[in-house]
C-alpha cells in the first residue's frame, strides 16, 4: 500500500487536473461503486495549445462494468454527424463530432462542449474524462521498450511514406504513433483507425503490465512524468489513489474495442458518418449496464484486440 501511495503521489503530482466535463454531460458520484463511465479525448496538441488544427483526433468512451473484470473502449466516428450546442463564440449546428473541439476552442473549454454534444447524443452523462496527447505519448512507448502491433493489412503512411507489412511487430513510439494515424488505403477506412487506436492502447498497458516497474524506481519515475506531460485529467472529484485502487484488478485481457453501429454517407458533397438505427441499442445498452449482453448479440461491431 505503501507503494501504491508513493506513486500516486508522483502521478498527482505530474498531470494536469482541469474541469473537462460540461455540467450537463457529468455524472455526480461520491463512490466508485456500480458501471463507471469515462470520455477520452486524443489530440495531438496539449490544452491551451495555439495550433490551428485544433480538432480531437481519438474520441473513446471507456464503459467498465460493475464488478471491475472488464472494460470498453468504445470509438467514436471523428467524422459522425452531429448537432453540437452553442459554446461561447459558437450558435451551435450540424457539423463532424471531431468540430466540437474545435468550435469549443480547443482544450478545457473543446472538451467541454464535445462532452456536452455526446451527452446530448447517447444520453451518456461521465464518471471523469481525459485529455491525451498523443505525440507526448511517444516518449511513453519508447520508456517502455516499444510495444507489440499486429498489421493486418500492407498500407503506407501518407505522413512519413512508411511502409507497414503485415504481421506482428516491435514498434517504436513514433512507429506506432504513424500507423494508428492511417485511415487512408485501408479496407474499413476510419474504422480500421480507431481499432488501431484501441490496440495501441491494450499494447500500452499489457507492456506496462509485463514491465518490472516497481523494481526500477528510476524507469518509473520516468514512465509517471510522461504519462502525466500527456494527459489532462478531470476525476470527478475522486482522488487518483482511489481510482487506482478501483482499476488495479483489471485482468489483462479486460479490454475489448467496440465500434459504433454507423456507415459513411455523403451529403452535401462532405462525407460523414451516421449511425445506424440510432446505434442499435449500443447507448441504450451503456446507459443501461447492459454492455456485456449487447457486445455479445453484435459481434459485427466488436474489435479484436
Amino acid at each position: 500500500m505503501a507503494g501504491l501511495q508513493w506513486v500516486t503521489d508522483r502521478y498527482d503530482r505530474a498531470v494536469v487536473k482541469e474541469q473537462l466535463l460540461d455540467p450537463a454531460a457529468r455524472q455526480r458520484r461520491t463512490d466508485l461503486s456500480g458501471a463507471l463511465n469515462y470520455l477520452l479525448v486524443g489530440s495531438d496538441h496539449r490544452t491551451g495549445a495555439t495550433a490551428e488544427d485544433q480538432r480531437s483526433d481519438t474520441i473513446l468512451i471507456v464503459h467498465v462494468p460493475a464488478g471491475r473484470r472488464q472494460a470498453y473502449l468504445i470509438s467514436i466516428p471523428r467524422d459522425l454527424l452531429v448537432a453540437i450546442p452553442p459554446a461561447a463564440g459558437y450558435g451551435g449546428g450540424q457539423d463532424k463530432i471531431n468540430a466540437a473541439y474545435e468550435h469549443g476552442g480547443g482544450g478545457q473549454a473543446g472538451a467541454r462542449l464535445l462532452s456536452a454534444t455526446l451527452t446530448r447524443l447517447t444520453g451518456i452523462r461521465f464518471d471523469g474524462a481525459a485529455l491525451v496527447d498523443f505525440s507526448g505519448f511517444k516518449e511513453v512507448i519508447d520508456l517502455l521498450g516499444g510495444i507489440r502491433m499486429c498489421v493486418d493489412t500492407e498500407v503506407r503512411s501518407i505522413h512519413t511514406g512508411t511502409v507497414f507489412t503485415p504481421g506482428c511487430q516491435q514498434m517504436s513510439g513514433a512507429r506506432t504513433l504513424d500507423y494508428i494515424r492511417q485511415r487512408y488505403d485501408l479496407p474499413g477506412g476510419d474504422f480500421d483507425r480507431q481499432r488501431h487506436q484501441q490496440q495501441m492502447l491494450r499494447a500500452v498497458l499489457d507492456k506496462a503490465g509485463e514491465t518490472h516497474l516497481r523494481s526500477d524506481p528510476v524507469k518509473l519515475d520516468q514512465v509517471l512524468r510522461a504519462v502525466g506531460g500527456s494527459l489532462t485529467v478531470d476525476t470527478n472529484g475522486v482522488p487518483l489513489e482511489d481510482l487506482l485502487l478501483a482499476f488495479r484488478s483489471l485482468p489483462a485481457d479486460a479490454l475489448h474495442g467496440l465500434q459504433v453501429p454507423s456507415y459513411p454517407q455523403t451529403i452535401d458533397e462532405v462525407s460523414y458518418v451516421v449511425l445506424d438505427n440510432g446505434g442499435n441499442g449500443l447507448f441504450d445498452a451503456v446507459r443501461g449496464t447492459r454492455l456485456p449482453e449487447w457486445a455479445g448479440a453484435n459481434p459485427r461491431w466488436v474489435n479484436r484486440l
